[in-house]
């Protein structure tokens, strides 16, 4: 739509007006005479300058956090009448109509000869992307404005599906959009099926994320997403004459309409180095690997409103100085470039395989630079709206960060590395600001799913997290002794065997005579007795070889002797028993670091306090609740079968029930 991009207007009328005033400029029938007639030179000097109005496509961003607080609503619609009204002006068809064909001749990515299906769609993308920018803006400014707590959903896959029918069905827009580009000379829904799917995610886990967004846009719930930007996705299935192939994603490769890249919003990541530290006790982490995260903003649209939040992904790169120029010109090109590459491939794919040790340290990157790219960006935005003075102790009222299962698990240690090696804070108020400020949704009931890392590598790639952990793990020891006591040291062990973060890991030196038992003294046997015993052991096992001798015996043959056979061989030294592996068990990190822990669904957050995390409930049991999953009611029924929904709302007698999916329960009468 024309004026969505163009108009630096607030008012509605003067934006309908521009509307109207380009509608009338160009006719985009495919009609005889090629498909456009001509413009005189005076409606080009108009429509020049309407062109070169600015673009408005970046948040603005204000800092009024001493403005009186006020209740949460509908941004940019306050003085709305009724819930209908939430788009006073919808864009006709030709104003679309217009939109579409600026983007397939202005903001182009395929040649201008034809205005094939795959051209229609991106242009037909970027006029739905304008809309949503400005409601995308208006919304970020609104929660400025209020600085309102906001919740950070951190999830390591997002499957958002197909994003054309669902932005303009929230927006409210499928009609005009259809005939906009029937006047193109288009079908929506083939135009619609040119849009890959975002190769975000893979199943129940990012469908849930997305999900998530879905409905806080809807219900005006300041948030955002926080994942990853992964180039070639997890795989594409290719069936061939020998059975299935997998095949990297190929979703980027005529880019992403739907996403803005943010520039100016990179944050530095570092793995390796080493651990310093000063006279006065603070820590440094130092040397090391580093490279730098870059967002990727993609706008979310809540379901008529024009609430519109944010999915912000990280995509990876070395910083430019590590490109080695006079290495390259030397000849050595993979040598120069390595820095770039080891940098870059971190975003490369979801669930890269970890059966390699180099796999098993890539994922470990993914997860930390998914943690420390979102803290870093939501730690800047809390300062910035706090103004001049930061209260660290106001920081859970005003930011809470959601950990979808545990692959975001390093957010814990990472926001207490910010809060005391950068910050400045004491470990006893940066415990108490990450314990408020964290939650975890556990996924799993299987104990052997429940991710644990080697601690040597963690050590290796995060020294300084390592730590922490450890620092946690002792406070956990703590807790434990504290409540269960001294006294039954069986149990004592068995309650640090399960709930400890670190396992097969000794105790510290602190708590080192916790489990000290008495040693039993060995009985002491008289030398006469032992000799006796010893003879009469030597004389059974003749007794048994002399038994062995007459079984293979053949009949009238002899043979050797098993005691002649064995005579001069070395008895066989029985290996030694390896020593289990040194783990960091994620999710009890995550128990024991966040305020509440969460099932996705009733039965599975039973069995969550029941089996899998027992004892910490009998700790902790106020921390453990159930968020029952579910599915956006808009995009599986309201959108994909619209005469499904036709007979369900004459049926329930409204369309409630695309918000409420209780009203589905008069169905049964």
């Amino acid at each position: 739509m024309a004026t969505w991009r163009y108009s630096t207007m607030p008012g509605g009328a003067e934006a309908v007006s521009s509307r109207n005033a380009v509608g009338r400029f160009v006719d985009f029938s495919h009609g005889g005479g090629g498909g456009r007639r001509v413009i005189k030179p005076d409606q080009l000097m108009l429509i020049r300058k309407w062109q070169l109005r600015p673009v408005k496509r970046s948040f603005s961003v204000r800092n009024v956090s001493s403005e009186q607080q006020q209740k949460v609503k509908d941004p940019v619609t306050q003085q709305q009448e009724s819930p209908g009204s939430y788009n006073p002006f919808p864009p006709d068809a030709s104003s679309i109509a217009s939109s579409i064909k600026y983007h397939s001749e202005f903001t182009p990515l395929f040649s201008p000869e034809k205005f094939d299906p795959p051209k229609a769609f991106f242009a037909t993308a970027q006029s739905i992307r304008d809309a949503l920018i400005i409601n995308w803006n208006a919304t970020y400014d609104y929660y400025e404005r209020l600085n309102v707590k906001q919740a950070y959903y951190l999830s390591m896959e997002f499957l958002q599906g197909r994003a054309l029918l669902n932005a303009i069905g929230n927006l409210g827009l499928t009609g005009a959009y259809a005939e906009a580009l029937s006047k193109l000379g288009h079908d929506l829904e083939n135009i619609a099926s040119q849009e890959p799917d975002a190769a975000l995610g893979n199943g129940g886990l990012g469908r849930l994320a997305s999900c998530f967004l879905d409905s806080l846009a809807t219900l005006n719930y300041p948030a955002w997403g926080y994942g990853l930007r992964y180039r070639y996705g997890l795989f594409k299935q290719r069936i061939t004459k020998d059975g299935q192939e997998e095949v990297a994603e190929n979703w980027l490769e005529m880019s992403n309409p739907w996403e803005i890249v943010r520039n100016d919003v990179a944050y530095p990541i570092k793995f390796y180095g080493k651990v310093l530290t000063d006279t006065d006790g603070k820590k440094h982490w130092i040397g090391g690997e580093d490279i730098q995260a870059v967002a990727y903003d993609v706008p979310i649209p809540g379901y008529e409103t024009k609430t519109t939040i944010n999915l912000r992904l990280w995509s990876t790169k070395a910083p430019s100085g590590d490109f080695d120029l006079s290495v390259f010109n030397s000849g050595k090109h993979t040598q120069a470039a390595e820095a770039l590459y080891n940098a870059e491939k971190i975003c490369y794919v979801l669930y890269p395989g970890d059966e390699s040790l180099e796999g098993k340290i890539l994922r470990l990157k993914q997860q930390y630079t998914l943690c420390a790219a979102s803290l870093q960006d939501i730690i800047a935005r809390f300062e910035r709206r706090s103004g001049a003075k930061v209260k660290w102790d106001e920081f859970p009222e005003k930011v809470a960060v959601q950990m979808n299962d545990t692959h975001p698990t390093l957010c814990i240690p990472e926001l207490m590395r910010i809060l005391i090696d950068v910050k400045g804070l004491s470990w006893k108020e940066a415990w108490n600001i990450t314990q408020r400020t964290v939650a975890y949704t556990n996924h799993t009931v299987l104990p052997e799913a429940l991710e644990k890392w080697s601690l040597e590598l963690m050590q290796k790639l995060l020294p300084r997290h390592m730590e922490i952990i450890e620092m946690i793990d002792e406070e956990l020891i703590r807790t434990i002794v504290s409540e269960h006591g001294k006294a039954d040291s069986n149990l004592l062990e068995k309650k640090l065997k399960q709930m400890r973060i670190l396992e097969n890991v000794e105790l510290p030196a602190a708590f080192s005579d916790l489990l000290v038992k008495p040693k039993k003294s060995p009985v002491a046997v008289p030398s006469d007795e032992l000799g006796e015993s010893e003879e009469e052991e030597e004389a059974e096992a003749e007794a048994e070889e002399e038994k062995e001798e007459e079984k293979l015996k053949p009949a009238g043959g002899k043979i050797k002797s098993v005691k002649e056979g064995t005579q001069g061989k070395k008895k066989k030294i029985p290996e030694p028993v390896p020593e289990p592996p040194k783990l960091v068990r994620m999710a009890n990190l995550c128990v024991v670091g966040g305020h509440a822990v969460n099932g996705v669904a009733a039965i599975h957050s039973e069995i969550v306090k029941d089996e899998v995390f027992n004892d910490f409930f009998q700790l902790w049991p106020e921390k453990f609740q159930n968020k029952t999953n579910g599915v956006t009611p808009r995009r599986w029924i309201r959108f994909c079968n619209p005469e499904l929904s036709k007979i369900i709302t004459s049926w329930t007698g409204s369309e409630d029930w695309v918000l409420n999916t209780e009203k589905l329960s008069e169905l049964r009468k």
